[in-house]
C-alpha cells in the first residue's frame, strides 16, 4: 500500500486560470550569412535594395502572432522601429490581445522579421519582405506553458507559419551531439554543448533555483558574455554544416519543413546555407502552469432563450403524444421489436414559434413601422367588424398571429379605444428592440384605459417595465378606497416585479413603479398601510417550496422600505407602533389558541382556561391605552377584550372566539384559528365584497354582508363574527319551514301572509340571490346546511370556503346551493317571491358578466398566491371562472342558461341525499 504521506508536496496552476496576458521579449537575433557577391547585386536590382543584402547590421522588425487550429487568433504586435550598429538587438516586450487562460492547447506563437526593400519583391507586403520566420508552440511536450529564455531557429525567406503542420518550427537548443554520417564517429562541438549547459545553469539561476551571489554572478556573466560570443558563432558554423550535409545525404526531413532550396532560396548566388537563431524570452511563474481547458456548463436542453423571472413562474406546457393508426403506446405488448413508441420530451414544442410565422411577422411588421401613412390609416367596415370582435375578446384568449398583424396594423386608429391597449400590448414582439421601442411611444397616445386593463397589464405575462409603468400611472388615478378592493391582487403582482434582494443596495423597490406606488400610498393612509402590511407579513411567513427564498426576499424588501417610507409621514411613527401592537396581540391569540387547541380537555374546560386567560392581566389584552384598531378593520378602535364573552367551537382546531370593546361603546367579537390557512377564504370574501360595490354602481344592493377575514401568517387568522344561525341548526329547531319560522320568531308581522316583515324578506331573497350567483360564479363547493347561515334580519350568507373553483369532496355536487329550505322560506317554487328571486338573480348574473374581465384578471394576478385550489391547477384557474361567465353567450341566452341551472338545482334528488347523509355524519361525530 502506497504511503501517501511521504509523497513530496508539488503545486501547479492550471492556464485557465492564469488570468495575465501573453508577452513575449523580442531580445536579439544570432547569425551570420556570407555577403552577396557585388556582381550579383549589379545584375538583380530586386536584391540591390534589400536592407540584409547589403549590411549585416540592417534595420529589421518583428511581429508576433497568436495561431491555433491553423487560424489566427489576435492581429500581429510589432515592435518598434530601431536602428541597429553592432548588432540586432530589440529587447523588446510585446503584449498579445489574449491572455493564458483562453490559448487553446495547440497555441503557437508565429515570430517573422521583416527586412525592407523600397522595390519590393518576392514574397513583400508592401515595402517589406520576409527576412525569415519562425512558429514557437505555447505548450511544451509535457502540456506545461513555455517560460523563460528559448533560441527558435529562424527559416530564411519565409512567413512564420502558424498552422498545425507548420513548416517553420522552432527548434529549441541546440543538441549536444551531432551525429554526421561522414566516413567516422560523432562531432563533438565543444563549445556548442558548454553554451547550452550554462544557459540551463542560468535558468535555474533567474528562476531562483541556485542560490545568489552577486560578486560570484558579476565574475561569471562577464567571462561567459566572452565565451558565449565565440561559442555562438561556433555553434552557427556547426548548424550551418549539418543542414548541409543532411542536403547531400538527400535527407530532406532531417530537419522538419526544410528545402532543398532554403539556403538559394531568394537566388542571390550565396551557396553557403544560412542560420538564424532569434533569442526570445516568455514570462516566468513561480508554478508549473499546466494547460487546463474551461469547463462550460451544460448544453441546455432547448435552444429557447431563458424566460424573464416573471414569465419563470409560468408552469410549462407538457405536449401530448397522439398515437397514430398502428402505434402502440407505452406498456402494450405487441409482436416485433420497435412495435412501441418511446414518449421524448421536447421542450421546445409548443413555445417555439413557428420560422415561417416569425419571419413574416418581421417582414409584415417591417412594411408597417416607420410609414407615415400608418397614422392615417382606416380600417374598412369588414376590418372593423373583425376589429370589434378582438376587442370583446376575453383576457384568457390568445390572439392568432394574423390577428395580432391586424392590431399591429391599425394600432394608430386604436389609440382611441381604451379597451384595445391589452390587445395591443399581446400583439406587440417585445424581444424585437425597434418594435418595442416603437411601441413604448404608442402607449403615449392611447385614450385612458379603464383599471381592469391596468390590472391585466400587471400580470405574469408582461414583463416589459414601460408597460407595467403604464399601468401604475392608470391606478394612481384611483382613490383609496377603490385601491383596497385590488390590494390583496397588487402585493401578489410584485412577484412579478423587477425587485433586486441585495442587501448591499440602499432600496432595490426604487426600480419597481409599482413597489414605490403602494409604499407610498400605504404610507399617506392607515387604512390601506393596515392590510398592507398584513398582506406582507403573510407573505414572508410562506416557507413553502412554492413560494420559495427569492420572493420572500422580495417582500422583506418591501415590508422593510414600506416602514422607512412610513416614518417619513407626520404621524408615521405613531403608525409604526400601531402596527407593532397589533402584531404583538395577534401573537399573544395565537399563543392562547395555540394551548387552548393541546389542552385535550373537554369544552366547557377549554372554555373556563380561555377566560382564565383573557383575564390575566399579564397577556395585557384587558386594556389598549390608547386604544388600538382592529386588524380586521382598522376603522374600529377597540379599548380590551370582554373575558365573559368567548366561546370555544367544536372542531379539529378548536377555533376560539374573542369579544372586544369599541371606543363607540359597542362590541367587536371575531373568531380567531390556529392551524388553518385562511388566504383562500381571505380571497373568496375579498371577490364577494368587490362584487358588491361592483352591483351597487349598477344600483342592485343584494344586501350582502360580506364578513371581515384575514390571514395573519400561513396558519393562523381572525374573521368577524357575525350573529347568525346556520340552516342546520335552525332546522333541528323548527320542523316545518325552518327558515320562515327562524324569521318569523324574530320579525314577526301578522298583517303579511307569510307573518314575516316586508323589510326582512325583502333581505333574505336579496341576499339569497346575490350568494346564489356568487357562489355560481366562484365554484364554491361542500355546500351544506351547516355553512349556510341567516342572520335574524333576513341576511342569508356562506361561510366555509374551503373548496373554490368548482372542487367539492361530495360526488354530484350540484352546480348551485339553493335548497328546499332557502325555497320554502320565499312561498314555494311557485310563488311570487320566489319569481322575485330568480329575476334578481338573472340581474345579477348579466351586471357580474359585464365585469367579468375585471374578476378573471383579478384571479389571473392570484395564480401563485399559494391559494390551494388555485395552486393545483394554475393554468386552468382563470379558464375555470371564464367557464361560469359563458361569455360565448349573448345576454339573452346567458339568462336561458342560469335559468336553466336554478331549476336544474332545485329539482334534483343528489343534493337532497347529500344533505342528508351530511346531518347523519354530523350526528355521530357529535
Amino acid at each position: 500500500m502506497a504511503d501517501y504521506g511521504r509523497m513530496d508536496p508539488f503545486s501547479f496552476a492550471g492556464s485557465k486560470d492564469v488570468d495575465h496576458p501573453v508577452s513575449v521579449r523580442i531580445i536579439n537575433l544570432e547569425g551570420e550569412e556570407p555577403p552577396v557577391k557585388f556582381s550579383t547585386l549589379f545584375e538583380r536590382p530586386d536584391l540591390r535594395h534589400v536592407g540584409s543584402n547589403t549590411s549585416p547590421h540592417s534595420d529589421l522588425f518583428v511581429t508576433v502572432q497568436v495561431w491555433a487550429g491553423s487560424k489566427p487568433l489576435t492581429v500581429p504586435v510589432q515592435t518598434a522601429y530601431k536602428p541597429f550598429r553592432t548588432e540586432r538587438k530589440w529587447n523588446e516586450w510585446l503584449e498579445l490581445p489574449i491572455t493564458y487562460k483562453s490559448l487553446p492547447a495547440n497555441a503557437r506563437l508565429a515570430i517573422t522579421i521583416w527586412d525592407l526593400s523600397p522595390t519590393g519583391g518576392k514574397k513583400a507586403v508592401g515595402h517589406s519582405i520576409p527576412f525569415g520566420g519562425t512558429t514557437l508552440s505555447m505548450f511544451d511536450s509535457d502540456n506545461q506553458i513555455q517560460k523563460g529564455r528559448l533560441k527558435c531557429l529562424v527559416h530564411r525567406h519565409r512567413f512564420a507559419d502558424g498552422t498545425d503542420n507548420t513548416t517553420t518550427p522552432a527548434l529549441v537548443a541546440t543538441k549536444k551531439k551531432a551525429t554526421l554520417q561522414n566516413g567516422g564517429g560523432p562531432l563533438l562541438d565543444k563549445d556548442a554543448e558548454e553554451l547550452d549547459r550554462m544557459e540551463k545553469l542560468f535558468k535555474k539561476h533567474e528562476m531562483g533555483e541556485i542560490t545568489r551571489v552577486d560578486w560570484l554572478d558579476q565574475m561569471v556573466f562577464r567571462s561567459f558574455e566572452k565565451r558565449g560570443l565565440l561559442a555562438a558563432k561556433s555553434s552557427m558554423k556547426m548548424l550551418q554544416r549539418q543542414r548541409a550535409l543532411h542536403r547531400d545525404d538527400g535527407n530532406d526531413d532531417a530537419i522538419k519543413g526544410e528545402s532543398h532550396s532554403d539556403g538559394d532560396e531568394a537566388g542571390d548566388g550565396r551557396n553557403d546555407t544560412p542560420a538564424f537563431l532569434l533569442n526570445v524570452e516568455l514570462p516566468r511563474f513561480d508554478f508549473p502552469v499546466v494547460f487546463a481547458d474551461h469547463e462550460y456548463d451544460p448544453p441546455p436542453i432547448s435552444a429557447l432563450k431563458p424566460l424573464s423571472a416573471s414569465q419563470g413562474a409560468l408552469p410549462l406546457q407538457q405536449p401530448q403524444v397522439q398515437f397514430g393508426p398502428g402505434i402502440n403506446a407505452v406498456g402494450e405488448s405487441s409482436d416485433g421489436l420497435g412495435s412501441t413508441l418511446i414518449k421524448v420530451y421536447d421542450p421546445e414544442v409548443g413555445q417555439r414559434d413557428n420560422p415561417a410565422e416569425a419571419k413574416h411577422r418581421r417582414l409584415f411588421r417591417s412594411s408597417h413601422r416607420h410609414g407615415i401613412l400608418d397614422k392615417d390609416l382606416k380600417p374598412n367596415s369588414k376590418v372593423r367588424d373583425e376589429l370589434n370582435l378582438i376587442m370583446s375578446y376575453s383576457p384568457t384568449h390568445v390572439l392568432s398571429p394574423e390577428e395580432a398583424d391586424l392590431v399591429w396594423k391599425f394600432r394608430y386608429h386604436l389609440t382611441r379605444d381604451k379597451r384595445a391597449l391589452t390587445k395591443f400590448v399581446k400583439s406587440v414582439n417585445w424581444s424585437d428592440q425597434g418594435e418595442s421601442k416603437q411601441a413604448i411611444q404608442v402607449l403615449g397616445r392611447w385614450t385612458e384605459i379603464d383599471v381592469d386593463d391596468a390590472l391585466e397589464l400587471l400580470g405574469p405575462s408582461f414583463d416589459n417595465p414601460a408597460v407595467r409603468s403604464y399601468a401604475v400611472d392608470r391606478l394612481r388615478k384611483a382613490d383609496d378606497q377603490e385601491l383596497l378592493l385590488y390590494l390583496l391582487q397588487l402585493v401578489q403582482a410584485l412577484k412579478y416585479e423587477h425587485i433586486t434582494t441585495d442587501s448591499e443596495q440602499e432600496s432595490s423597490t426604487q426600480d419597481s413603479s409599482l413597489a414605490r406606488f403602494l409604499i407610498q400610498r400605504a404610507a399617506a393612509n392607515f387604512m390601506l398601510g393596515n392590510y398592507f402590511y398584513w398582506y406582507l407579513m403573510v407573505e414572508c411567513d410562506d416557507q413553502s417550496p412554492e413560494q420559495g427564498i427569492d420572493n420572500r426576499n422580495v417582500y422583506r424588501k418591501v415590508a422593510y422600505d414600506f416602514m422607512l417610507e412610513l416614518v417619513k409621514q407626520p404621524t408615521g411613527t405613531e403608525d409604526r407602533k400601531t402596527l407593532l401592537r397589533q402584531a404583538e396581540m395577534v401573537a399573544i391569540l395565537s399563543k392562547i389558541a395555540g394551548e387552548i387547541k393541546a389542552s385535550g380537555e373537554s369544552i366547557a374546560k377549554k372554555v373556563d382556561r380561555l377566560k382564565k386567560f383573557l383575564a390575566d392581566a399579564k397577556n395585557e389584552l384587558l386594556a389598549f391605552d390608547p386604544p388600538l384598531p382592529m386588524p380586521l378593520d382598522p376603522s374600529v378602535k377597540i379599548t380590551g377584550v370582554v373575558p365573559d364573552q368567548v366561546a370555544v367551537f367544536k372542531s379539529s382546531l378548536n377555533p376560539i372566539k374573542c369579544t372586544f370593546k369599541t371606543t363607540s361603546g359597542s362590541t367587536y367579537p371575531i373568531i380567531f384559528k390556529l392551524g388553518d390557512d385562511l388566504r383562500q377564504d381571505q380571497l373568496v370574501i375579498q371577490i364577494i365584497t368587490l362584487m358588491d360595490q361592483l352591483l351597487q354602481k349598477e344600483n342592485l344592493d343584494l344586501k350582502l354582508s360580506p364578513y371581515k377575514i384575514l390571514a395573519t401568517s400561513t396558519t393562523a387568522g381572525a374573521s368577524q363574527f357575525v350573529q347568525s344561525q346556520s340552516l342546520s341548526a335552525i332546522a333541528s329547531k323548527y320542523r316545518t319551514n325552518p327558515a320562515l319560522a327562524y324569521l318569523k320568531h324574530h320579525n314577526p308581522d301578522d298583517k303579511h301572509p307569510l307573518g314575516v316583515r316586508q323589510e326582512t324578506l325583502d333581505t333574505y331573497i336579496k341576499s339569497c340571490a346575490g350568494y346564489c350567483v356568487i357562489t355560481y360564479i366562484l365554484g364554491v363547493g361542500d355546500r351544506h346546511l351547516d355553512n349556510l347561515l341567516l342572520a335574524p334580519d333576513g341576511h342569508f350568507f356562506h361561510a366555509d370556503f374551503g373548496f373554490i373553483l368548482g372542487r367539492d369532496p361530495k360526488p354530484f355536487a350540484p352546480l348551485m346551493k339553493l335548497s328546499k329550505e332557502m325555497v320554502e322560506c320565499m312561498g314555494g317554487a311557485n310563488s311570487e317571491l320566489y319569481n322575485r328571486f330568480k329575476q334578481y338573480c338573472f340581474l345579477a348574473y348579466t351586471a357580474l358578466r359585464k365585469s367579468s374581465n375585471l374578476i378573471l384578471n383579478l384571479f389571473g394576478l392570484m395564480l401563485h398566491a399559494n391559494i390551494p385550489d388555485i395552486r393545483l391547477e394554475p393554468d386552468k384557474a382563470v379558464l375555470k371562472v371564464r367557464e361560469r361567465f359563458h361569455l360565448e353567450l349573448s345576454e339573452e341566452d346567458a339568462i336561458l342558461y342560469f335559468g336553466n341551472v336554478i331549476e336544474g338545482t332545485l329539482t334534483a334528488f343528489a343534493p337532497v341525499v347529500i344533505d342528508k347523509l351530511h346531518e347523519w355524519a354530523q350526528a355521530l361525530r357529535a
